[in-house]
């Protein structure tokens, strides 16, 4: 009965569609008033935009019909007009072939054409207009394979991927890749996000773009681990994690309740102390406690370039580079000895500021004077670029000063005084 039906309903599409391309010879759709006849046809059978423009594009091309004057037409696509007559494809087979053709043909011959669509048409009795259209795009790189690598390299030069986070600290991720770099990417991440039972049997209760979330934390920590990821200033990329040592001591529910949060370096964003204490774990996480003498932070003159815990306290302080208001994107910053190296001055904290390579070209170039005050870089420029060398604070507002901000600005809450329930 089913099949029954669906025969029924493909001989009536067929029916219909030569009536709509009858319809359109005879200007019917422009005497009452319509503009294209895909509207015409969307306003009187109530269709969505998409089936109508369908339903026109099959009738115009691969129908064949009586023109005006009672004479045969004949339809473009002769073999995909056969197979809707036949019932043996549906209007979305024939909407598929009639696209994959339209494409080739600005630069394909007509007897190219003809061959694609006589074999389009045959491939489409046995296969979804999905597997169809994978066809057709096969089918234009065998016929235009110059015109198939100008539109790969299109695609390269119009690849993108932005990434931004919003006001609840989540990271969203926005991007175009090319097919190559697509297909590593569903290569590397298929794999991963595929579901998986749980402990009793049950199905993976996340939905798919969890798993697909799920699966790109995974291929992150794989990256981090790699010992292949560019070096930036000779050390692997590493998570820095900052907390205050009292509050990674207490616990979460520390009865003065003054438990502050630790900092993501990376985006100097907030995190839990119980967040922070699991990241520790890691031996990719690198904790920076504040107040401690865990990190060894001067080395003195025994180094000249500044050691990965030493460059991992630098980006802490001063960000990617210090010089005020620096805009500059995350690259690879140098660390700038204030006293010269070669003059006697240490591989030391108090004696090094991060700088992008632009500021650090410009410091030197133009002889700005720069000093650490507080534990702050502090930048002076010379008279040539202002007269009253006004100095100007550097570096970036960090996590830990917004906790002291918070500290000093928001008391503590009191802890909860003990009751008691009669019985």
């Amino acid at each position: 009965m089913i099949r029954e039906t669906e025969a029924a309903m493909r001989a009536a599409m067929a029916t219909q569609l030569r009536a709509i391309a009858e319809a359109e010879d005879r200007g019917l759709p422009a005497a009452q008033g319509a503009r294209r006849t895909e509207t015409w046809l969307q306003s009187m059978l109530n269709l969505a935009g998409g089936e109508a423009k369908t339903r026109t594009l099959v009738a115009r091309n691969a129908t064949e019909h009586t023109s005006p004057h009672g004479t045969p037409v004949s339809a473009e696509l002769p073999a995909t007009a056969e197979a809707i007559a036949s019932g043996a494809i549906t209007a979305q087979h024939a909407r598929v072939i009639i696209d994959g053709v339209q494409r080739m043909a600005p630069v394909n011959t007509t007897a190219e054409l003809e061959q694609a669509e006589t074999l389009l048409a045959g491939y489409a009795r046995d296969h979804s207009p999905h597997q169809l259209a994978r066809l057709a795009e096969r089918v234009r790189y065998y016929f235009d394979q110059d015109g198939a690598f100008r539109a790969e390299e299109t695609q390269h030069r119009i690849r993108e991927l932005h990434y931004g986070t919003t006001a609840d600290g989540m990271t969203v991720i926005n991007a175009r890749l090319d097919r190559e770099t697509g297909a590593k990417f569903r290569a590397v991440l298929q794999p991963l996000a595929a579901p998986r039972p749980t402990e009793d049997g049950e199905r993976d209760p996340r939905t798919p773009g969890q798993r697909n979330a799920d699966a790109l934390d995974a291929l992150l920590d794989i990256a981090i681990v790699s010992d292949r990821l560019p070096r930036s200033g000779g050390q692997r990329p590493q998570i820095a994690v900052t907390i205050d040592f009292d509050s990674l001591t207490r616990t979460l529910g520390s009865p003065d309740g003054s438990v502050l949060p630790g900092t993501l370096t990376a985006t100097d964003q907030p995190i839990s102390v119980e967040n922070v204490r699991r990241l520790a774990c890691d031996a990719e996480v690198l904790p920076v406690v504040l107040g401690g003498d865990d990190l060894p932070l001067n080395v003195g003159r025994a180094e000249r370039t500044a050691p990965p815990h030493l460059r991992a306290a630098l980006l802490l302080r001063d960000g990617t580079c210090a010089f005020p208001a620096c805009d500059r994107p995350p690259g690879t910053p140098d660390a700038h000895h204030i006293e010269s190296w070669i003059d006697g001055g240490g591989t030391d904290l108090d004696n090094l500021v991060m700088l992008c390579g632009h500021h650090h070209r410009l410091i030197h170039s133009q002889r700005w004077t720069i000093t650490i005050d507080n534990g702050r870089p502090t930048f002076t420029p010379p008279s040539t670029v202002d007269s009253s060398r006004r100095p100007r604070p550097g570096a970036r507002p960090t996590g830990a000063e917004q906790n002291n901000l918070l500290r000093r600005a928001i008391p503590a809450p009191r802890p909860p005084e003990d009751t008691q329930t009669c019985a």
